[in-house]
């Protein structure tokens, strides 16, 4: 039954900051997540990110900081794009094209947050035909 056994469902990502307030207001303000909880005394904050949790937090450590890229999944990556451009976020490049099959394109468009983390729109558009 052991080899069954497979990592499936990512719970939380944890994504170091230096100024908790500053990366609080950036990912409720501008990127208009909810915040779930902040921790009294600690340097961590908590947002609902589609039912995974993303920790903000100050690390203890060299050791204990991470460096991930967060690709937020979005429906109309021109809206979504626009959107947070109009809030102030200044994206490194405009929506584009990363893989295309037979169905669908992949679009995205990366910025980054106030401590320079990296984080990225992303699309998945099915191909239309030629119009009938």
């Amino acid at each position: 039954m052991a080899s069954d056994f497979k990592l499936d469902a990512i719970g939380q990502i944890h994504i170091s900051v230096e100024d908790l307030p500053a990366a609080v207001a950036f990912y409720r303000d501008v990127l208009g997540m909810t915040l779930l909880f902040e921790v009294p005394g600690q340097q961590m904050a908590f947002f609902d990110c589609g039912g995974i949790r993303l920790y903000l937090g100050k690390p203890e450590s060299p050791d204990f900081h991470s460096s991930p890229v967060v690709y937020y999944r979005v429906g109309e990556i021109d809206a979504a794009y626009s959107a947070l451009a109009a809030r102030g976020v200044e994206f490194e490049g405009a929506p584009h094209i990363v893989h295309k099959t037979e169905d669908t394109e992949l679009w995205m468009a990366g910025f980054r947050d106030p401590d320079n983390n990296y984080l990225c729109l992303m699309s998945e558009t099915p191909i239309t035909g030629p119009a009938q």
